[in-house]
């Protein structure tokens, strides 16, 4: 499998906790992470075209995407080839705020603003035991801190809600949905704040595993059709418009 993990790299170069938590990037522990699951490279913003060329997306079997800070800083050509190599067969993993990113909103269809607040202690229920993201996945586990998303999160509703979370506020939030938008899979995973070890939590980084080998095509580094082929039609994308709330997620 040919796994890209792309990463702003914004906050781990401004923020000194980040920098202490990530050294090597957001990207660099999640590509750790997968290192056993295939060929694994990472991208970033500021490489020429984020580092999603039309050649390194055609050769991307599951691309994972977090970003925060910069969602409006990428480019929009990327975007829209992003969003076309998934309607044609790649997986798309999205992790925590990259539920505001471009490409997963375009796929969406929705504003997918949520509530949000720091400093949270999260339980992360698994309530479709049977699905292949939550393998060797424990009924529950904590993240003793976290960064809270709680709902109302506007997407369309899930194909598989495979994990919802819980916070000390009273919050609960699906945290681990999963959608088809073309001849791709989609699987947004809410835990993974900048600021927070969450990507060393062995049960956040079995989910992440899982993740990626669930979104993976049937017949991985085996697609043919050309970047400039015709793409297959978006499906049950939804059209939720929401009142501007000011409590809502703006990230």
């Amino acid at each position: 499998m040919n796994i890209t993990v792309w990463n702003e790299h914004v906050h781990e170069r401004e923020d000194g906790e980040a920098a202490r938590l990530y050294p090597d990037g957001i990207h660099g522990a999640l590509a750790a992470v997968l290192a056993e699951a295939g060929d694994v490279r990472t991208a970033t913003l500021a490489e020429p075209e984020h580092g999603l060329s039309a050649d390194v997306l055609a050769r991307t079997d599951v691309l994972l995407w977090w970003g925060h800070a910069a969602h409006d800083d990428v480019a929009d050509d990327v975007v829209g080839r992003v969003v076309e190599r998934v309607l044609g067969g790649m997986g798309l993993v999205v992790l925590h705020s990259g539920h505001h990113s471009k490409p997963f909103k375009r796929l969406m269809g929705t504003t997918c603003d949520l509530r949000w607040r720091h400093d949270e202690r999260e339980t992360v229920w698994t309530v479709a035991p049977g699905h292949a993201i939550a393998a060797g996945v424990p009924e529950t586990f904590v993240i003793p801190e976290q960064e809270m998303y709680g709902e109302f999160f506007d997407v369309p509703p899930p194909e598989e809600l495979v994990f919802i979370s819980s916070f000390t506020g009273g919050e609960v939030f699906r945290s681990g949905c999963c959608w088809h938008r073309g001849r791709g899979k989609v699987f947004y995973f809410r835990p993974g704040h900048e600021t927070y070890p969450t990507y060393y939590n062995e049960n956040v980084r079995k989910v992440i595993a899982n993740g990626v080998h669930w979104a993976a095509p049937t017949v991985v580094g085996a697609f043919t059709r050309s970047m400039k082929g015709p793409t297959p039609p978006m499906e049950n994308l939804g059209t939720t418009q929401l009142t501007k709330d000011p409590s809502l997620h703006g990230k």
